[in-house]
């Protein structure tokens, strides 16, 4: 079951500037470096509002087909205890795997995957708090 929220993905072109557009309307509390992650294949950075949202900037290929068509909404992100069960019970449900479970810098090398369900893309991200 997905039960909490992570964070919310965005997609951009230029993460500098999405990052600027995004804090002219949101009061920004914390912001991650931009790092460069190889094995995702773009550049990400985190923002933490005051509203308590996280908010995930994501630039490179595999967003630049989405941002040329004037999609921006990139995915949401749930937090799981365990990213192979949470797999599992998805896929029983007609999820289908995008990308399975790798190590993501921006998040302190937690495993992150990505499915598409009825809704759009979902990330999952283990908390590894066992």
């Amino acid at each position: 079951m997905l039960t909490k929220i992570h964070h919310i993905g965005i997609a951009c072109q230029d993460i500098m500037q999405a990052i600027e557009d995004f804090k002219m309307y949101h009061n920004v509390m914390w912001q991650s470096d931009i790092v460069e992650d190889t094995l995702q294949n773009a550049q990400l950075c985190l923002l933490r509002t005051d509203m308590g949202l996280d908010y995930e900037f994501v630039s490179g290929p595999q967003v630049e087909r989405m941002v040329k068509k004037g999609t921006t909404y990139y995915h949401l992100c749930y937090e799981v205890n365990s990213i192979d069960e949470s797999i599992k019970y998805l896929l029983t449900k007609g999820a289908i795997m995008v990308s399975e479970p790798k190590p993501a810098i921006l998040f302190d090398n937690k495993r992150v995957a990505f499915l598409y369900l009825s809704y759009g893309l979902v990330e999952l991200v283990e908390n590894n708090k066992t």
